[in-house]
């Protein structure tokens, strides 16, 4: 008995996971491309609100970088 249940949520599960689709609950990406004098500071400045270093160290994360160094014409993804 308990086989066949285990069996039943294992197909359930499995058709679920092949129907699934995304919901787009974070929205449109916004992707800023980087201009001659922009840095991550500047960039985070003008694109949130609140503390700048938050939102340097979000924006690094989100675009996989190592440090704060941009190159001009980089495209960032902002989170």
């Amino acid at each position: 008995m308990f086989v066949r249940i285990a069996l039943i949520v294992g197909i359930a599960v499995l058709a679920w996971s092949a129907v699934a689709r995304s919901s787009n609950a974070h929205g449109p990406r916004h992707v800023v491309t980087v201009r001659p004098y922009d840095t991550l500071w500047s960039i985070a400045a003008r694109s949130y609100g609140g503390d700048v270093r938050d939102a340097i160290w979000r924006i690094e994360r989100a675009n996989h970088l190592s440090g704060a160094d941009v190159r001009v014409g980089q495209a960032l993804v902002l989170p």
